[in-house]
């Protein structure tokens, strides 16, 4: 595919994301009918529409409108390239410019950072400079671009260097972030990563570094009970008992269906992790977590469209789901156990109103809060660490 016709496939691609199909849905079924198009195009076209959904208010204010065309206009404009090379109509590429959209790039440009305010919706925007305060600007300049990737290295199996050698060993160039011990940076060959023998044998597993370090530095008793209450796909729990190997976990969901791979990652890091039913945990713990359902606006780079998915009714619905789980969790917390919130939010009506509103209610105290931002290098997350008093 030429670079003109992978910015059509985009084109089309957002509108009909626009319409409602889900981005990886629209990718899949594309890639299934366009077998022509091999790994390179595939990859381009994804970040196209990627790109063009973390931006997609800037885009739109630079190319002039917000559907598919519109975007990939705003996306030329925004990395310096001339249009008129790309939109000609030749072969597969869009259609050539129209009049309006000549006068339209003939126009100053915004300021970036009003570009880059764009890029939240607008009804979310109060709050978010309310609640980001001096860093707005930085963090939604730094939520305009690609996550990082990262890998958290079971250290009951290997050392830092000894899982980023044998990474390099299979083309996969990594390197430390201060953020937590247990971390490494992808710099290469990302997509190896899920056929390398390093992740394979367990020695690795894709996770966050904010997400790693808010688990640092929890003391445990020996054999401390944990209970990881919202857990998905098991990632906490995972990381729980490579730093605790006497920890006896339990996992839990309300969605049976989340915890499906929780066995196999479990066997591949040599981890026990048991399994508790939908509504059916019984008995207390040391540690309970709750890594509560919420916004993901501090994931917004890996899940734009989400961004643009949310409401205002959808965000007062987490909320008061929030204060649900935190008083089911909490009844599973031991006497002087420990109840760690967390969310990958970056608004305070999930993070510190929702600790305030649960302490207010008694029995508990907040022990600890840690907040990280976007600007750290990894998701945007917050967690409060309270304790039965």
């Amino acid at each position: 595919m030429t670079p003109a016709a992978r910015i059509a496939a985009a084109i089309t691609l957002l509108d009909a994301i626009a319409a409602g199909e889900p981005a990886e849905r629209a990718l899949t079924n594309w890639g299934r009918a366009h077998r022509f198009a091999g790994s390179g195009d595939r990859a381009a076209v994804r970040d196209h529409v990627y790109d063009a959904l973390r931006c997609r208010g800037s885009f739109a204010a630079l190319g002039g409108a917000a559907d598919g065309r519109g975007l990939m206009l705003g996306m030329c404009r925004a990395a310096g390239i001339d249009p008129a090379t790309v939109f000609t109509g030749a072969g597969h590429a869009p259609a050539p410019l129209l009049p309006q959209e000549v006068a339209a790039f003939a126009a100053p440009l915004p300021e970036a950072a009003d570009l880059a305010a764009r890029d939240w919706p607008d009804w979310l925007l109060p709050q978010l400079r309310a609640d980001l305060g001096a860093d707005f600007d930085a963090v939604s300049d730094v939520m305009r671009a690609r996550a990082p990737v990262f890998l958290r290295v079971n250290l009951a199996r290997a050392s830092l260097a000894e899982a980023a050698q044998a990474l390099a060993q299979e083309g996969i160039g990594t390197e430390p972030h201060p953020l937590a011990a247990s971390a490494l940076r992808v710099l290469s060959g990302a997509r190896r990563i899920a056929a390398a023998q390093a992740y394979l044998q367990g020695l690795v597993e894709l996770q966050d570094v904010a997400s790693q370090a808010v688990l640092s530095g929890l003391a445990l008793p020996e054999a401390a009970r944990v209970l990881d209450y919202c857990a998905g796909g098991g990632g906490k729990a995972l990381a729980l008992a490579a730093a605790h190997p006497g920890a006896r976990i339990t996992a839990h969901d309300i969605d049976a269906g989340r915890m499906k791979d929780i066995p196999p990652r479990a066997a591949r890091a040599g981890a026990r992790i048991a399994q508790a039913a939908p509504g059916k945990v019984a008995g207390v713990f040391d540690l309970v977590l709750v890594d509560a359902p919420c916004s993901g606006s501090g994931t917004w780079r890996r899940t734009p469209e989400a961004k643009w998915r949310l409401t205002p009714a959808r965000l007062a619905e987490l909320t008061a789901l929030q204060d649900q789980i935190l008083e089911r969790a909490a009844a599973h917390v031991a006497p002087g156990g420990q109840l760690l919130y967390m969310t990958c939010s970056l608004l305070a009506a999930e993070n510190d109103a929702r600790l305030s509103a649960f302490v207010r209610r008694g029995g508990f105290a907040l022990a600890e809060r840690r907040s990280y931002s976007p600007r750290d290098g990894g998701d945007g997350f917050f967690a409060g660490l309270l304790r039965r008093l």
